[in-house]
């Protein structure tokens, strides 16, 4: 079918599901430019159609547009901003993460699905920042990590073949990271089992990953997970139990968050 069928169809491929995807193209890589060619071709989107996305997205402040190509817009912040706003637990992430004896000394992030993927929303930079530390809007794969471990293992295993039906979703980044289906469903399995999930390497062989489940406050709302990074094997057990002991009670907080007021801002 060309673009110009598609066109026709209509509801088969509306133009807002187009910019859609050229945002999320976008957001893969931040900072990264890409040019027209480079977004018609990996969307398979005529350059033409391309061209009138761009121009009505960076009208719009979605996206900026310079020398080389087409970046995210400053517009993206605000209302990802906005949507955050909307979540109880990512205003109390912070508080929790300054009040902590143990957290206020650590990295650290809260994160949700994004299929086979992990969105960071927040991160608490309580001590130096690792290789390959997750900024907030970044997406890394949920097989990865241990925030992503402790999401997927709340799904169903049915729910977690159907995400990694694509055998590229499951990235390697390490000889420690997961490969197979049939490997990531035995430690999603013992995630479920221990009541946390840990990443030993996958990511960065030296860093050590804990995390929490933070489940959904209300129908319709995402679950959470809250996960601390950790020098490994140089940071102790002790200051792992700990760590561990700080994310459990965090998680229960952030689960039912003890809400102050927030700061009114003049327009």
């Amino acid at each position: 079918m060309t673009d110009a069928d598609t066109e026709r169809g209509g509801a088969q491929a509306p133009a807002v599901l187009r910019a859609v995807r050229i945002l999320d193209l976008l957001a893969l890589t931040p900072g990264q430019v890409r040019t027209l060619t480079d977004i018609a071709r990996e969307l398979g989107i005529a350059k033409s159609s391309t061209s009138a996305l761009c121009a009505a997205l960076e009208q719009g402040g979605l996206v900026r547009r310079t020398e080389g190509g087409y970046l995210l817009g400053r517009r993206t912040v605000d209302i990802g901003s906005a949507y955050l706003a909307g979540f109880d637990q990512i205003r109390e992430f912070y508080r929790i993460c300054e009040e902590s004896p143990v957290l206020s000394r650590q990295l650290v992030q809260i994160a949700m699905l994004d299929g086979s993927r992990v969105l960071y929303l927040a991160v608490f930079e309580g001590r130096e920042r690792f290789p390959l530390s997750a900024s907030v809007g970044d997406r890394y794969p949920a097989s990865a990590t241990a925030v992503g471990a402790a999401l997927l293992a709340e799904l169903e295993p049915e729910q977690v073949e159907d995400l990694y039906r694509d055998p590229t979703a499951l990235v390697t980044f390490t000889d420690r990271s997961v490969t197979d289906l049939h490997a990531l469903q035995e430690r999603l399995s013992e995630t479920k089992r221990r009541g946390y999930a840990i990443d030993e390497g996958s990511l960065h062989v030296s860093v050590l990953g804990l995390a929490k489940l933070v489940p959904a406050a209300s129908s319709g709302q995402p679950s959470f997970a809250i996960g601390v990074s950790l020098v490994h094997p140089a940071d102790s057990e002790r200051e792992q139990e700990s760590v561990l002991a700080a994310l459990t009670q965090a998680a229960a907080e952030l689960e039912r968050p003890v809400l102050v007021p927030s700061p009114t801002f003049s327009q």
